[in-house]
């Protein structure tokens, strides 16, 4: 995927992309409202034969404001840039968000970055869509100004799932907090999905028989605590059902961060140094202490049956899911 960064240096976006379809948002989780949004502007692309962009920020605004409250990043900017390339983007815009460029003036934001950057032909946004210093700029803002400026503008309606409810970003952390990922991947419209190197850990785990692959997330995650049945995808494109733990190994250990460690089913190999993804399908059990190591190995064969069993069958919920989870 093609992902650019915007600099002082005019035209440093091709040509070929210019002039084309632009979705704005932060679309953190990329989620079936987002997907709404960004379904649209492919339509309105796709129809004019012009390209297909996304207009994103990073860091995520609220890490700014309040930087001592980091945001839990339901998909960090690279597996975000990966799912909207699976969607069929032609590329991806991520502009540095900070206090200057907050300090801007929408009409700024439009002149600078909507018309002399992109030359966007097509906005497609939500409909609560504000920008600006104040967020004086607002759906109502950007009608006007595409009326000046010769854009069109659509604006998306919130999205709702079979119970009317909205679905939003902080609506699935809360989900992900509590280990439903049955629920987070019904909203999501795909499994949650999380990426990170392979690293060195204790390698305790192979001495009793179920070797696994550590890696370390980011400190803003905040998954539940527990075992997990779980798809795991190597960097080669290769995919292995498998059991994860995410925690602090009570049973082995009295401190330390949180680690994610999955065992993979039928696989043999090194994958340190590899990014690899693991998407989540089934809660099994909370974190446990253990009255040593022999019930930890004997609660660890049950967790392994289970996830098999859970994992057996299982079927893509749509494209995405298809793309990075199978």
């Amino acid at each position: 995927m093609t992902v650019f960064h915007r600099n002082e240096q005019r035209g440093d976006l091709p040509e070929t992309l210019q002039g084309g379809v632009l979705a704005i948002g932060n679309f953190d989780g990329v989620h079936r409202g987002h997907q709404a949004v960004l379904s649209r502007a492919l339509e309105i692309a796709s129809d004019r034969k012009i390209p297909s962009l996304v207009l994103t920020f990073e860091p995520h605004p609220r890490t700014i404001f309040t930087p001592d409250k980091p945001v839990f990043r339901i998909t960090p900017a690279p597996l975000k840039a990966q799912i909207l390339e699976k969607m069929g983007f032609n590329a991806v815009l991520e502009y540095p968000f900070d206090r200057t460029f907050a300090g801007r003036s929408a009409e700024e934001f439009i002149q600078s970055v909507l018309i002399d950057w992109i030359d966007a032909k097509e906005i497609v946004t939500g409909f609560d869509f504000h920008f600006g210093k104040g967020r004086e700029g607002g759906p109502a803002y950007l009608l006007a100004a595409g009326g000046r400026h010769g854009f069109g503008v659509s604006l998306i309606d919130a999205f709702r799932d079979e119970n009317t409810d909205v679905i939003s970003s902080s609506r699935i952390r809360s989900l992900i907090s509590e280990g439903d990922m049955v629920e987070t991947a019904g909203l999501l419209g795909y499994r949650y999905t999380v990426q990170s190197p392979v690293i060195h850990g204790q390698k305790l785990g192979r001495t009793l028989g179920f070797p696994t692959a550590n890696m370390a997330l980011p400190v803003d995650v905040q998954l539940k605590a527990g075992i997990y049945a779980v798809r795991f995808r190597l960097e080669d494109g290769r995919v292995f059902d498998g059991v994860s733990s995410f925690g602090y190994r009570p049973t082995v250990t009295d401190h330390g961060a949180a680690l994610l460690e999955t065992m993979l089913f039928d696989f043999s190999g090194d994958l340190y140094g590899q990014t690899c993804s693991v998407s989540f399908f089934g809660f099994l059990r909370p974190e446990m202490k253990f009255d040593g190591l022999e019930p930890l190995v004997e609660q660890m064969n049950r967790d392994v049956e289970e996830a098999r069993a859970l994992l057996s069958g299982v079927k893509p919920l749509g494209s995405i899911d298809q793309a990075i989870a199978f």
